[in-house]
């Protein structure tokens, strides 16, 4: 049985690491950052200064690599959760207008289950995601203006004024559950199959919750895979037992469906702001290689060239 985690003072901690092989450069300024961001947090980050056949940092690591690692990954959570709520905005606003064009923009007239897949397989599903629409609407339209406003003056809330308010998780299940024509014609605004849509509004969810909570973002992974795309090919992305090694369920996955789902000049933007902070953190770690570190954030060494695809 292993020993009970017990409470380690900042001096003890900094005895851990040093003891581990982690130099530390300046010991006042490592003391400020553990207790500001907590030694566990910083901890997910030092997996990529240990070599997997010793077990043991790589020679030179620094507790400043670290750390540094860490703002690095604090960096692109903000730059992917930006452009997640951009793409969340877009598709709300697009699923608002397409369905209030053809079913009404009454909440008595777009929240009724005929609008949605008849599938029998799918009746229970529809049911449950229109409950829990519902109450978002019931319990965060209360406390928003433009909802109050439209309920008390015309009795209604118009769709595009309902999205603003139900969570994006609810708005992916809602075109799980459309009529197939519905989900083509939103798919079709974006240029992509539904099924290609529908995939990656999931994995979209997923790492907007991690961003959000701010979890490890860098060596993530998602349950689902992407499907087979042009990318791919175009990319020369190496392969492993019949299996594409970056861009299934890593953060180069949430690059190319931003790619897909943004327009050109936010993707070019998108690029280069990553690329801003992998040349800052390339300035601050030496005893790792800023490729080593891109390709196990899932990016390969060409990654850039997906602007131009």
């Amino acid at each position: 049985m292993r020993d009970d985690k017990v409470f380690k003072t900042i001096d003890e901690q900094i005895d851990i690491m040093s003891s581990k092989g982690i130099k530390i450069n300046n010991i006042d300024k490592a003391k400020q950052i553990l207790l500001r961001e907590n030694y566990f947090f910083l901890n997910g980050y030092r997996r990529i200064f240990i070599d997997s056949t010793t077990g043991k940092y790589y020679p030179g690591t620094t507790f400043e690599e670290i750390y540094s690692m860490f703002l690095f990954d604090r960096a692109l959570r903000n730059i992917f959760f930006k452009w997640i709520l951009v793409i969340e905005n877009n598709f709300k606003s697009i699923m608002s207008y397409s369905l209030s064009k053809k079913y009404g923009y009454k909440d008595n007239d777009y929240l009724t289950p005929k609008n949605f897949t008849q599938d029998s397989m799918k009746q229970r599903q529809v049911r449950d995601v229109l409950k829990k629409a519902e109450r978002q609407i019931r319990v965060n339209g209360s406390e928003h203006a433009a909802t109050q406003h439209y309920k008390q003056n015309y009795g209604y809330i118009p769709l595009w004024v309902v999205v603003k308010v139900l969570s994006f998780g609810i708005m992916v299940e809602f075109y799980s559950i459309l009529k197939s024509e519905d989900r083509a014609d939103i798919a079709s605004v974006y240029g992509i199959v539904p099924s290609n849509l529908e995939t990656y509004l999931s994995l979209i969810a997923n790492y907007r919750n991690i961003c959000a909570h701010e979890e490890v973002l860098y060596d993530h992974k998602t349950q689902k895979e992407m499907p087979n795309v042009r990318y791919y090919k175009e990319l020369n992305i190496p392969m492993e037992d019949g299996e594409y090694l970056y861009g299934r369920n890593d953060l180069f996955a949430l690059i190319i469906i931003l790619k897909e789902l943004t327009t050109q000049d936010e993707f070019k933007s998108i690029v280069k702001e990553i690329k801003y902070e992998e040349d800052i953190l390339a300035g601050k770690v030496s005893s790792v290689d800023i490729k080593s570190i891109m390709n196990k954030c899932g990016f390969p060494d060409n990654w850039e060239d997906i602007v131009i695809l």
